[in-house]
């Protein structure tokens, strides 16, 4: 059922990509489409490990196939002579731009928490996060239609522990400037890597820490290196975001606005360590909201291996409104628009949710799945959710009401795109949100049958669970794929570019191709230039004793196309 892989590959203008088939079968025929190249995606090559077991260093691969899915709606085979580009995006997601040193962390749990807790490559996040900067800026446009990408959407956890100054840094990131990934000290590094506690990696060190015993490298001057000024160029086209939990919460699971945690963010006492039992209990804690309070407990015991910081005021957690607040500000508009998406209708922080023109007929929708009241996954208020009913209905023609019953209604089309940070299977935690207390919430299958409902929906872009993974829902005109993309903190540091296509014949294309940082796939150890570090975060990444060596997904969850049912918008 295989294509002709050289007749497919010139009738896209993607010449050197392998294609696999997931559907009926079909012919090839040229296509009318722009020049377009594979150049710099992860068709083209993709970083892959040296070895078969152990600490592995990477170097290049061989690119990744493109998979044509037709679970939803048949591919055709005409479909490549009629084909006319929409719209070209790239999904940022869950950068997690970290304050390493910050008192409001809990590392010595990472044992029990996993990667969440601490990163061996935490203190490179702002290089990854710089890196796909620079490779977003170098891409000519979609390699499929080559089509100019439009705009990025960040897709939440942008910041990792809603500090002020991880906010800067991410704005700084994606508007360009110069960042100093340091607090406290301006002159030293404070936090866990050098402390001398066995569970911690120590790069500058030669103590026998339980990572170098799984091979991980000695690394002089790498925590010198990693608080050094250096300069994003900032995105050369508009970027939106997308709220995500660790942007609103202490360490993305505990509630914030409990004084005793607030106040770890600006003292000068860290806790490096603690013995296991109240180790223990503060993971508990971190995944039960309603025993926030033991933490404040155990910390109060004075057991714990305590570091003494520099106190630093930029670590003051913010909340929505500020976050909010801080896109609305002109100094932070780089490319822009004015509010990345957030209008003075958000300004108060309670309602962070808001649509935006992706291209003409195509419109985008931002959703806040989070919840103020704790734990990592979310949800959704019914506020929010009869808001987004009536956005869908407002520009559908023809939809489905809750009883399955068909409707129709003289009104001009749009096609719709998604975008939160939770997903479908991750939007289980009902927990009332403190900026609408008597709201209720609604899970995941809720929003999935909500959207069934609209054949004008298309796609659902979404974060959070680190790993790339696309999943259909639905069949015929109650159908559309929702597209969740690893984390660029993590293993295996991705971004996607996603082009929407009309293929003339009753359906639509998404095109959804995985891309890497700008940064070699080795690096020397002693290589201390931003790409050299971004380089070294993602093999760290790689070799994490936490990392998700899966999250890269099969085939099928990277490089493919997606069809839908689906009528052409209106472009006029």
């Amino acid at each position: 059922m295989a294509l002709n892989r050289r007749g497919f590959l010139h009738a896209t203008g993607v010449a050197g990509a392998a294609v696999l088939w997931s559907g009926p079968p079909a012919t090839a025929a040229p296509a009318r489409v722009p020049a377009s190249t594979t150049t710099g995606t992860t068709l083209d090559g993709a970083a892959t490990p040296v070895g078969q077991a152990g600490y592995r260093r990477l170097t290049a691969g061989p690119g990744w196939p493109l998979v044509v899915r037709g679970d939803v709606a048949a591919p055709g085979p005409g479909r490549l002579d009629h084909r006319r580009p929409l719209a070209c995006f790239v999904q940022f997601t869950d950068m997690h731009l970290v304050d390493t040193q910050s008192p409001a962390r809990f590392e010595y749990t990472h044992p029990l928490l996993g990667s969440g807790a601490f990163r061996a490559h935490e203190t490179l996040a702002q290089h990854t996060s710089t890196a796909l900067v620079r490779k977003i800026n170098a891409l000519p446009g979609g390699p499929f239609t080559g089509r100019p990408i439009d705009f990025v959407m960040t897709t939440g956890d942008n910041t990792d522990n809603h500090e002020q100054v991880e906010l800067d840094w991410f704005l700084t990131v994606l508007n360009g400037g110069r960042i100093t990934a340091n607090t406290g000290d301006p002159a030293r590094y404070e936090g866990v890597q050098d402390s001398g506690a066995k569970s911690y990696w120590h790069p500058g060190s030669t103590l026998a820490d339980d990572y170098k015993a799984t091979g991980f490298p000695l690394v002089p001057g790498l925590l010198d290196a990693v608080i050094r000024p250096f300069d994003s160029p900032g995105l050369r086209i508009p970027w939106y975001c997308t709220f995500g939990n660790h942007d609103d919460s202490v360490v993305g699971t505990l509630p914030d606005g409990i004084p005793f945690l607030d106040a770890l963010y600006t003292g000068s006492r860290k806790v490096m360590g603690f013995p296991e039992a109240d180790a223990a209990r503060i993971a508990r804690a971190l995944t039960r909201p309603a025993q926030a309070a033991d933490v404040a407990a155990v910390l109060a015991t004075d057991r714990g291996l305590v570091r003494t910081v520099t106190a630093d005021p930029r670590r003051r957690p913010f909340d929505t409104a500020g976050f909010v607040g801080a896109h609305l500000d002109p100094n932070n508009t780089g490319p822009g628009p004015v509010g990345h998406g957030f209008t003075p209708d958000n300004a108060d922080g309670v309602d962070v949710f808001y649509t935006f023109r992706i291209a003409p007929g195509v419109t985008g929708i931002s959703l806040d799945t989070t919840t103020t009241a704790g734990l990592a996954d979310g949800s959704i208020g019914l506020h929010q959710f009869r808001w987004l009913e009536k956005v869908l209905r407002r520009n559908s023609s023809r939809y489905y009401d809750v009883l399955g019953l068909k409707r129709s209604q003289d009104v001009t089309d749009e096609l719709f795109i998604l975008f939160s940070h939770h997903t479908s299977w991750t939007m289980g935690n009902v927990l009332p949100d403190r900026r609408r207390p008597l709201d209720p919430r609604l899970d995941g299958s809720a929003l999935v049958g909500l959207l069934k409902r609209f054949p004008n929906v298309v796609a659902w872009v979404n974060g959070h669970t680190h790993e790339n993974r696309i999943v259909p829902h639905g069949t015929g005109d109650r159908a559309f794929w929702e597209i969740n993309t690893a984390a660029h903190v993590d293993h295996p540091q991705h971004a996607r570019v996603i082009e929407l296509v009309d293929n003339g014949d009753g359906t639509l294309s998404l095109f959804t191709t995985l891309v890497e940082g700008d940064a070699p796939y080795a690096a020397d150890y002693d290589d201390g230039t931003p790409r050299g570090l971004a380089s070294l975060a993602r093999e760290f990444a790689f070799n994490d004793p936490h990392a998700n060596l899966n999250a890269v997904g099969t085939p099928a969850d990277r490089n493919a196309e997606l069809l839908v049912m689906g009528r052409s918008p209106v472009t006029a």
